[in-house]
């Protein structure tokens, strides 16, 4: 069994984590934005590091016939590794899965092994008979042209392209990429390009021999959905899921802005890419289901001040595409910190929600750090990684009480095992 593969899958990592909301919510039509402090209350006298959390949450859809037209493409991966029950399964959830799509949707089907085939073209999901027809001839034969795959599901999703649609392709996948660009780095590429399009791409991986990083590293890119079926019994659900997260899209395009006050300095965000320009801090997702949350986590350095003060951290303006009315909504919010010379009151006041997430993330880019070093050959620093990771873990799991961080440490100690 593939080392590398069982590794990754032990640090399965949950990149896109969905997480309750803290503090007072102002709210919009399709979209609540909420703005935190890890810690409301910082040690006087001295610099400070502080994190604030951004977290967008959409609203769940009242009306479910209301819902926004889609735009999607399927991509099944039909090499010699899918043949028998993977094949099938994967016709069987590709027919359900369409079954839940209107006549006004559009959906395209493509298949990939040595070269890549449109199986049913871009269409309006009227002759639903002729597509699934076309679905259930496919049969499994070949290599693995993964990146060609999804740029010609993009392609297919290109031509009916329009930001009042939820645009979308669906890669399924069971082994490796072996023919064209097949690093992680190209398909982050892919996937980054695709998402300043307005093209999210989920991919799902089949068993234990895909390449974890790689799909995961698209679909992070993209702003989509990664998810791993176990087994081809368990694809049908997992398509349904899916289209179900597809059905319920509520705002797209939402960009973030938080301008940091003077003397506040932004120095990363972590778990999720960013511009930092001065001041200013600039991110953006592609798009927010009803009831998912997404959330920015921004480490900032605030300066010294005397116990009794309070300072602006920032100012926070979020625009999204409400696609219930088709227009541009806007929210805005703000954050602020007081000061104390009691280290007991600090404690006393702090979010330990916000800073368990803030100690998962970090978690999260050393398990990324370790991969990269065992991938490198460099075993026994990789497992020092681990071994730190896991105590800062363990500790934080304790002094903030929390199950997640706790299981995640496990995680860590389990995949020891497998460098």
């Amino acid at each position: 069994m593939n080392t590398r593969i069982l590794l990754s899958h032990a640090l399965r990592l949950m990149l896109v984590c969905a997480l309750s909301l803290g503090g007072t919510a102002a709210s919009a039509e399709q979209v609540t934005l909420d703005v935190s402090m890890g810690h409301p209350v910082v040690l006087a006298g001295s610099p400070q590091k502080a994190y604030l959390r951004v977290s967008l949450t959409g609203i769940e859809l009242p009306d479910k016939s209301k819902r926004t037209p889609v735009n999607v493409a399927i991509v099944l991966d039909k090499s010699g590794s899918m043949t028998g029950e993977k094949i099938a399964n994967a016709r069987r959830a590709a027919i359900k899965a369409i079954g839940m799509l209107e006549p006004n949707d559009i959906v395209s089907v493509v298949t990939y092994d040595d070269t890549v085939h449109v199986l049913v073209p871009a269409t309006k999901v009227a002759d639903r008979d002729q597509i699934f027809a076309t679905i259930e001839r496919i049969q499994a034969g070949g290599s693995t042209a993964l990146f060609a795959g999804v740029s010609k599901g993009a392609a297919e999703v290109r031509k009916f392209l329009d930001k009042n649609r939820v645009n979308r392709v669906i890669l399924l996948s069971d082994g490796l990429a072996n023919i064209g660009p097949s690093s992680p780095g190209d398909l982050a590429e892919l996937g980054t390009s695709l998402g300043r399009e307005s093209i999210s791409v989920t991919t799902i991986g089949l068993g234990l021999d895909y390449n974890e990083d790689l799909m995961t590293q698209l679909a992070q890119k993209s702003d989509g959905n990664h998810m791993f079926a176990q087994n081809a019994g368990d694809l049908g659900w997992i398509f349904a899921r899916e289209f179900g997260d597809v059905l319920s899209v509520v705002a797209q395009d939402v960009e973030i802005v938080i301008e940091c006050a003077r003397g506040i300095r932004p120095i990363r965000c972590i778990g999720r890419d960013a511009d930092i320009a001065g001041q200013r801090v600039t991110t953006s997702m592609n798009q927010l289901y009803g009831g998912q949350e997404k959330y920015i986590l921004l480490e900032v350095e605030l300066p010294e001040a005397r116990a009794g003060e309070a300072m602006k951290v920032a100012s926070i303006a979020a625009g999204y595409n409400n696609m219930n009315t088709q227009r541009r909504d806007r929210l805005s919010g703000s954050a602020s910190v007081s000061f104390a010379d009691s280290q007991v009151k600090v404690d006393a006041d702090a979010n330990a929600e916000i800073l368990s997430t803030v100690v998962y993330q970090v978690g999260v880019e050393e398990n990324k750090r370790a991969v990269q070093l065992r991938d490198e050959g460099k075993i026994e620093e990789a497992q020092k990684v681990l071994d730190t990771n896991a105590q800062f873990l363990l500790e934080n799991a304790e002094k903030y009480d929390s199950d997640e961080l706790r299981t995640y440490y496990q995680k860590n100690i389990d995949a020891k095992d497998y460098l």
